[in-house]
């Protein structure tokens, strides 16, 4: 034997099951407590405070020349020869000066070819710039680690808010 009418009898049982309070958004929206947030403004006291660096890595380009070899170089000469060296070049020096006293443009040294073994390059550099601090400090017996922007120094201006816990509680952050 089949009952036509039991889905719709048992769906009206249990609708008229559920609490009226549980089922009007209204009602509840009213029920809801704000809590409002108490806040105030204190001191810590910093303890230690590292920088966090970022590193740049930066590459130019320069010009490298082997020195020249011991063949080409110039022989050393030693005791008198060396002093008539000194004078004869500082008399040339003296005679230049007096020669050039005509001249009315003096053209740069020309180029000269005695730097062999040259070629470019790439040298890499690193920089490293602080990007924030990693701050410890105490607040009423308890250490605290923040990452900050800047150094703080010996105290650090903290806010201290405290609001009661209430489960499914709006808090409200004070005017």
């Amino acid at each position: 034997m089949r009952f036509p009418f039991l889905p719709p009898l048992i769906c009206l049982l249990g609708w008229h099951a559920v609490p009226a309070w549980a089922a009007d958004p209204e009602t509840d929206a009213r029920n809801r407590v704000v809590v409002v947030e108490n806040v105030k403004l204190d001191y810590a006291q910093v303890l230690n405070v590292e920088p966090v660096y970022q590193t740049l890595r930066a590459s130019r380009t320069e010009e490298q020349c082997d020195p020249p070899a011991a063949s080409e170089a110039p022989e050393a000469a030693s005791g008198d020869a060396a002093q008539e060296g000194r004078i004869s070049k500082m008399m040339d020096s003296v005679k230049d000066i007096f020669s050039r006293r005509h001249d009315t443009v003096v053209p740069p040294p020309a180029p000269t070819s005695t730097r062999r073994n040259c070629r470019i390059v790439e040298v890499g550099r690193e920089f490293r710039r602080p990007i924030a601090y990693d701050v410890d400090y105490v607040y009423k017996g308890t250490k605290y680690r923040s990452r900050l922007p800047e150094d703080p120094g010996n105290r650090l201006r903290i806010r201290v808010s405290v609001t009661p816990y209430i489960p499914d509680a709006v808090v409200q952050p004070p005017r």
